[in-house]
C-alpha cells in the first residue's frame, strides 16, 4: 500500500488540532497526558516527510494507524467537550479506557516507524524509541478521589440500599468533582445530565440509557438533583391516595417469636419467617428445630425475605405519612402539654429516617415550627428548633425554605442569648451552608455580636460552632466589619493581608474609624497588622497611604504598640510621608499625629525591654521640627505635642539641647503669637520645656520679644496649663527691672496673684500653676527693689505666701519661703521707730510695745515683717521636712530675724518658737551648703550665754561628728562652736 503524499501533512495538521482541542475538555487529566505525547510525534513525522520514502509498506501501515487513532482521539475529544459535566464524570472510566487503548495503538504504530526508519535515519529511530518509552510509562486512570466516588455510585446502583442523606452527599461530591459549589447550579447540571439520557435513547443505545437512568434514580433519592416542586407533587399524589386512617399490620408482619412487627424478616430452611435477631438468638441457644413447625432445620443459613420486608416498610411508610399529616391540629391547639407531646413524636420520626424529614417538609410544617420558635414556653421553643435543625441537615432546599419563612432567623438569633444558645448556634451553622441563608443571617440585628460573645464561651462545642459560623459569614465584607466592631478581627486581618486592593482599603478604613480597646490593639499588633498596613503605605497611592496611616494612628496610642512601631523603623516611614512635598495635607496630618503617639509611648517605661528612642539621628530631629513650617495647624500641633512628650522621655536632654542649638526658639516665639489657640498653647508649653534645657544666651535673646506675649497670655488665656507654662518661662528669664516693669505695666502681678489664689482650688495643673506663679512672684520680692516689694505687698501677696507654707508641694512651700525671706531682708529698713513718750509717764498713754524682733512698728504691707505675718511657726515646722531644699529655704527666711542688731531679739523669737532644736537636727542632713548655714546660725545664737547653756549640750554630738567627717570649712566652723561650748580648746588644730 502506498500512501498519498498529503497523508503525513494531514496527520500533522490533525495532531495540532486535537492537541489544541483537548485543552477544552473538562476532566482533562488523561487527555492532557496523551496530548503531551502526541506533540512529540509531530517532529518525527515532519522528518519522515522530508525523506520522501513511500516504498516501505511497514512505514505506510504505521502512518495509516496513526492517522486512524488520531481521528479516534479527535472524535473522543470533541464528544467529551460538548457533553454535560456530570456525564463526563460518570463516563470517566470508560473514556479513560478508550484513551488508554488509543495510546496502546499509537505505541504500536511508533514501533513500526522505528523498524522502518532504521535504514533511513538512526536519529529518527532513537527519537521514536524514546517517545514510546514515555507513552508506555503514562498511567491512564481516574484520580483516587474520583475513583472513590465512582465506586460509591456503582455500589449504590447494585445494592439499591443508599439512603437519602448518602444520596445527597454523593450528589454533592460529584458536584465538587466537576467544580460546582452551589446546589442550584448542581441541579441545573443534573437537568443537563437527564438530557443525555434522552440523547442515548434517540441513538438507541439502550445500555447507556439504562445506566444513566439508574444513576439519576439513585441521586434523586437526595435533594440535590430534583426541585422541591417535583418532590411535593409526587408526595401529595401519593399521600392523597392513602386515605386518612392508619392500617393495622397484617398477621404475616409479626414475628412468631417476639410477637412484634418485624424489621429484618428472614426465612429459615423450614420456610418460616422470623425476625433475624430473634431466630439468631434461638439458634444460638443450641436448638436446631424450627420454633413454628418443630422440624429440624437442615441448615442454619437465613435468607432475607425481601418481599415481606418491602411490604412491611410500605405499610410503615403509609401509616407514618398519615400520622405526620394528622399532627397539624395538635401543634396549633395552644395546649402546651399536647404541643410538646406532638413535637416529641415528630422529633422521634425525624430522627428515625431521612424520608420522614422530607415528608415533614412537604407537609409544610416549617411555617408551623417557625411560629413555635416564638412560643412563651421554653420547652416548646427548644423542641421546635431541634426539629427544624434536624430537617435542615444536608438539605439546601430546606435550609433556604426555613430562612425565608417569617422571622425564623430573627427568632433563632434571639435564642443565641438564651439557655438554648448552643442549639441555636449549631442550627445557624447548618443553615449557613445555604447561600441565601448565609447572606441573611449576618443581617439579623445582634447576630454577630452574639456569635462573637459565644466564640469565647466555656462550652467548647458552642464556641467552635460560633467561630465556624463567623467564618461562613465572613464571605461578606460588611459582616467582617461588623465582627471587627465587636472586637473580632480574625477575618479582617485575613482580608487586610491578602484581599484585593479595594477590600484592603475597606478593612483599613474600619481599623481607622472604630473604637478598639487596648487589649485588642495589642492583639492586632501581635497578629501582624503593622506589616499589612505598612505594605499599604508602601504600595498605595496618597489616599490609600492616608487611610493606612490613620489606622496606625488609631492603634499606636497604646504604648507597647508605639514601642513596636519604633523598633520596626516606622518613624522613618512616617517622617518620609510628612516631609515629602507631594504628600497631601490629610496624609501629613495623620502621619504627624501618629508620630505624636509614638513620642508619647517613649515616656512610658517598658518593664521587659530597653527604653526606646524615637529618633535615630539629629537629622531626624531637625527634619521633624522643620515640618512645623508647613503652616497646617493640625500638623503643627502634633509636632509641638510630640516634642513636649519627648521632653518627658529618657532622650529628653539630647533632643531638647539639639533644638536649643538651632533656630527653634525663634520659631516657637513666632508661634506663641498666633491666633490659633491649639498651636499657641502647645508652642508655649514646648518653649517652657526648652527653657529648662536652654542656656542664658537663648533666654535673654527671646525675653524682649516674648515677655509682652507671655503677659498677654497670663492675662487673657483660659487654658490653665498654658498660663502655668507662660509663668514658667518668665521664671527662667533673668531678673531685671525692665522685665518686671513690663509685667507690671500689663497688670501681670495682680493677675498672677489671682491665678495663685485660684490655683489652690482643685485642678489638673494646680500644682504646676502655683509653683510657676510663685517662681514669677519671686522677681517682685527681691530686696534690690523695695518699690516692687511694696507693690507686691500692697496687693496682698504676703498672706498668700504664708498660707502656702502649709499646703501644696514641697516646691510650692520652698518658693513661698524664698519669697518671704526676700521680703524679710528689707524689713529692718522699713520698720518705723517707736514714738517717744513726752511729759509725765505716769499720766501718758501706755507706750506701744512694737515688734519683738525689730523693736519698732512693723506691718505686713509696709515692712513685710515675718512675725507680724504669722509666718514664723510655719517656717519652723518646715525645718523638719525631708526635702533639703525646703529646709534650707525655711532656714534662710528665719535667719533674716537674727542678723546684725536683731541677734538677741531674733534668737529669743526662735527660742520661743522652738526653732533651735530643729536647726540643730539639720546638722545631720548630708548637705554641706545647708550644714554651713546651720553652723553660721548656731555660732551667732551660741554667742548668747542663755541659749548656749540651754542648747549647747544637745548640739555637741552632731558638732563632734562634723569635726570628724565634715569638709574642711565645716570642720572649722563646727570646731569654733565647740570652742564656744568649751568642748575644744581655742587653740585646737581644727581651726
Amino acid at each position: 500500500m502506498v500512501l498519498d503524499v498529503e497523508t503525513i501533512p494531514k496527520v500533522i495538521e490533525a495532531l495540532f488540532e486535537v492537541v489544541h482541542a483537548a485543552k477544552d475538555v473538562f476532566l482533562k487529566d488523561s487527555f492532557s497526558k496523551l496530548s503531551s505525547n502526541l506533540i512529540g510525534i509531530i517532529p518525527i513525522l515532519e522528518e519522515l516527510n522530508k525523506k520522501n520514502i513511500w516504498d516501505s509498506e511497514v512505514l505506510n501501515n504505521a502512518v495509516e494507524i496513526l492517522n486512524q487513532e488520531v481521528k479516534e482521539f479527535k472524535k473522543l475529544v470533541f464528544e467529551c467537550s460538548k457533553k454535560n459535566k456530570v456525564y463526563q464524570f460518570v463516563k470517566y472510566r470508560l473514556v479513560t479506557k478508550q484513551i488508554e487503548d488509543i495510546n496502546t495503538k499509537i505505541i504500536h504504530a511508533l514501533r513500526l516507524i522505528s523498524l522502518a526508519s532504521l535504514d533511513v535515519s538512526l536519529s529518527i529511530s532513537e527519537d521514536v524509541n524514546q517517545l514510546c518509552e514515555s507513552m508506555r510509562a503514562a498511567e491512564f486512570k481516574a484520580a483516587s478521589a474520583y475513583e472513590d466516588i465512582l465506586d460509591k455510585l456503582d455500589s449504590g446502583i447494585q445494592e439499591r440500599n443508599i439512603d437519602r442523606a448518602n444520596a445527597y452527599k454523593l450528589a454533592l461530591m460529584i458536584g465538587e468533582a466537576v467544580g460546582i459549589s452551589t446546589q442550584p447550579a448542581l441541579k441545573q447540571e443534573f437537568e443537563g445530565f437527564k438530557t443525555e439520557i434522552e440523547n442515548a435513547k434517540l441513538r438507541k443505545d439502550q445500555a447507556e440509557a439504562i445506566q444513566l437512568e439508574q444513576i439519576i434514580a439513585l441521586l434523586e433519592r437526595g435533594d440535590a438533583t430534583s426541585s422541591f416542586e417535583e418532590k411535593e407533587m409526587k408526595y401529595i399524589n401519593k399521600r392523597n391516595s392513602l386515605g386518612t386512617q392508619p392500617l393495622e399490620p397484617l398477621q404475616s408482619f409479626y414475628c412468631p417469636i417476639t410477637r412484634e412487627v418485624m424489621e429484618d424478616p428472614v426465612e429459615t430452611s423450614s420456610g418460616q419467617t422470623f425476625e433475624r435477631k430473634a431466630i439468631e438468638e434461638w439458634l444460638a441457644s443450641g436448638s436446631n428445630l424450627c420454633p413454628m413447625t418443630n422440624s429440624v432445620l437442615e441448615t442454619p443459613l437465613l435468607r432475607p425475605n425481601k418481599t415481606l420486608r418491602q411490604s412491611i416498610e410500605e405499610w410503615k411508610d403509609r401509616n407514618t405519612m398519615i400520622s405526620i399529616a394528622s399532627m397539624r391540629p395538635k401543634l396549633l391547639s395552644g395546649d402546651v402539654e399536647e404541643t410538646i407531646s406532638c413535637l416529641e413524636e415528630l422529633h422521634d420520626l425525624c430522627e428515625q429516617r431521612d424520608i420522614h424529614r422530607e415528608w415533614v417538609v412537604l407537609e409544610n410544617y416549617i411555617p408551623v415550627l417557625v411560629k413555635l420558635l416564638r412560643a412563651e414556653n421554653r420547652d416548646v421553643r427548644n423542641c421546635a428548633m431541634d426539629i427544624l435543625h434536624i430537617l435542615s441537615k444536608d438539605n439546601d432546599d430546606t435550609q433556604e425554605r426555613i430562612a425565608r419563612t417569617g422571622d425564623a432567623l430573627e427568632s433563632i438569633v434571639r435564642s443565641l442569648g438564651r439557655r438554648n444558645g448552643k442549639l441555636a448556634v449549631a442550627f445557624l451553622l447548618e443553615l449557613s451552608k445555604n447561600e441565601f441563608s448565609r447572606q441573611s443571617i449576618g443581617k439579623v440585628k445582634g447576630c454577630i455580636i452574639y456569635l462573637v460573645t459565644m466564640s469565647s464561651s466555656t462550652d467548647s462545642q458552642a464556641a467552635r460552632d460560633a467561630r465556624n459560623l463567623l467564618r461562613n459569614l465572613s464571605f461578606s465584607d460588611e459582616n467582617v466589619i461588623q465582627m471587627a466592631k465587636t472586637n473580632y478581627f480574625e477575618h479582617l486581618l485575613e482580608r487586610l493581608s491578602s484581599g484585593p486592593v479595594d477590600v484592603k482599603v475597606k478593612m483599613a478604613i474600619t481599623l481607622a474609624q472604630i473604637e478598639i480597646t487596648d487589649q485588642y490593639k495589642s492583639s492586632l499588633f501581635e497578629q501582624g497588622v503593622l506589616h499589612s498596613l505598612l505594605q499599604l503605605i508602601e504600595e498605595g497611592d496618597d489616599q490609600m497611604k492616608e487611610i493606612a496611616v490613620k489606622a496606625l494612628r488609631n492603634l499606636s496610642n497604646l504604648p507597647q504598640n508605639g514601642w513596636h512601631m519604633i523598633r520596626q523603623g516606622s518613624v522613618s516611614t512616617l517622617l518620609g510621608l510628612l516631609y515629602h512635598p507631594s504628600s497631601s495635607t490629610g496624609l501629613r496630618e495623620q502621619a504627624a499625629a501618629t508620630i505624636m503617639h509614638l513620642a508619647i509611648s517613649t515616656t512610658v517605661e517598658s518593664t521587659d525591654e530597653a527604653p526606646v528612642v524615637l529618633f535615630e539621628s539629629d537629622e531626624e530631629i531637625n527634619t521633624f521640627f522643620s515640618c512645623i513650617n508647613l503652616a497646617v495647624p493640625e500638623v503643627q500641633e502634633s509636632i509641638l505635642r510630640s516634642f513636649q512628650a519627648i521632653a518627658q522621655s529618657p532622650s529628653a536632654s539630647n533632643v531638647m539641647k539639639k533644638l536649643n542649638q538651632g533656630a527653634s526658639i525663634k520659631v516657637l516665639v513666632q508661634l506663641c503669637e498666633l491666633d490659633d489657640q491649639n498651636v499657641r498653647v502647645n508652642a508655649v508649653k514646648l518653649l517652657y520645656c526648652l527653657t529648662e534645657y536652654g542656656d542664658e544666651g537663648n533666654i535673654e535673646h527671646m525675653s524682649q520679644n516674648l515677655i509682652e506675649t507671655l503677659a498677654r497670655i497670663i492675662m487673657t488665656s483660659i487654658d490653665v496649663e498654658e498660663i502655668a507654662s507662660a509663668m514658667g518661662i518668665i521664671s527662667y528669664l533673668p531678673v531685671s527691672p525692665q522685665i518686671s516693669e513690663w509685667l507690671l505695666g500689663a497688670g501681670g502681678i495682680s493677675r498672677i496673684l489671682e491665678h495663685l489664689c485660684n490655683g489652690r482650688q482643685n485642678g489638673q495643673y494646680k500644682n504646676q500653676l502655683i509653683e510657676n506663679a510663685l517662681a514669677t512672684i519671686c522677681r517682685f520680692t527681691a530686696p534690690e527693689s523695695q518699690q516692687l516689694q511694696k507693690m507686691a505687698a500692697e496687693i496682698g501677696i504676703i498672706p498668700v505666701l504664708v498660707e502656702l507654707l502649709e499646703q501644696g508641694t514641697s516646691l510650692t512651700k520652698r518658693r513661698a519661703a524664698t519669697s518671704l525671706a526676700q521680703f524679710s531682708k528689707s524689713t529692718p529698713a522699713l520698720t518705723k521707730a517707736l514714738p517717744k513718750r513726752h511729759g509725765l509717764w505716769c499720766f501718758s498713754a501706755q507706750a506701744e510695745t512694737g515688734c519683738p524682733v525689730h523693736a519698732g512698728i512693723c506691718t505686713v504691707e509696709s515692712s513685710f515683717c515675718l512675725v507680724e505675718a504669722g509666718a514664723v511657726a510655719s517656717l519652723v515646722r518646715l525645718l523638719g521636712e525631708q526635702d533639703t531644699g525646703l529646709c534650707e529655704a525655711s532656714l534662710d527666711a528665719l535667719l533674716t530675724l537674727i542678723q546684725d542688731a536683731r541677734l538677741k531679739s531674733g534668737s529669743k523669737m526662735l527660742d520661743e518658737a522652738r526653732a533651735i532644736p530643729f536647726i540643730i537636727r539639720l546638722l545631720n542632713v548630708p548637705s554641706p551648703p545647708l550644714q554651713e548655714k546651720v553652723l553660721s546660725c548656731l555660732e551667732q545664737i551660741f554667742s548668747l550665754q542663755e541659749l548656749r547653756q540651754k542648747y549647747g549640750g544637745s548640739s555637741q554630738m552632731p558638732l563632734v561628728e562634723l569635726t570628724q567627717r565634715g569638709q574642711n570649712t565645716i570642720k572649722s566652723s563646727a570646731a569654733r562652736i565647740l570652742a564656744q561650748l568649751n568642748v575644744l580648746h581655742d587653740q585646737s588644730s581644727y581651726f
